[in-house]
């Protein structure tokens, strides 16, 4: 019958400094060891007061330098017309309609004035006919109780935030699908 060593009966201590077996290899129950360091530690270099010194010189120099010269301006695009827009010869002419497309366009144009003039009488009366009401209801109601009249007048702070929607000029195009379009980032970015 032969023995076999397992490395589980080895001592841990001896595990552990095998050549067979790494540090990496170690299991949680066992000892870790490791070779005393033998190097001492390194010592501060002496800096000499005359290279520090002219050194920090040096850097205020440079800051002073940098103070001069003025901060470079950032130009804002948005106010400078690029060249290909001023040529005089890039003028598009309006297209020629036929005389019977125009006419029709300056009748509608006239209707569409007329529609929203009559709107706007309306609008305006009706405006007018609720303030004369309001004014005739309040004029009552200071009749009967001058502290009911007194709460009427008073300003509701909760009207405000108030978010209106007025009429536009032209009435809405029906299933009208807006085109998403492309966009394109040319902004340019300056660096100081």
């Amino acid at each position: 019958m032969s023995w076999i060593i397992r490395p589980a009966l080895i001592p841990c201590s001896v595990w552990n400094a095998s050549a067979r077996y790494s540090h990496w290899r170690t299991t949680l129950l066992a000892l870790r060891e490791s070779l005393p360091m033998r190097a001492e530690p390194k010592k501060k270099k002496k800096v000499d007061p005359k290279r520090e010194q002219a050194a920090r010189e040096r850097l205020r120099k440079r800051l002073k330098k940098l103070e001069r010269v003025p901060p470079e301006l950032i130009p804002i695009e948005d106010f400078i017309t690029p060249t290909k827009f001023l040529d005089e010869s890039r003028v598009r002419d309006p297209p020629k309609l036929p005389v019977e497309e125009s006419e029709r366009r300056a009748l509608l144009m006239k209707e569409w004035s007329r529609y929203k003039q009559k709107e706007h009488e309306k609008e305006a009366e009706m405006i007018q006919s609720v303030i004369e009401a309001q004014q005739q209801a309040l004029q009552e109601l200071r009749l009967e109780s001058e502290e009911l009249y007194q709460a009427a007048i008073k300003r509701d702070q909760e009207l405000f935030p108030l978010e209106l929607q007025g009429c536009s000029f032209t009435p809405p195009i029906v299933n009208y699908e807006a085109p998403d379009g492309k966009y394109r980032d040319i902004t340019k970015v300056y660096t100081q």
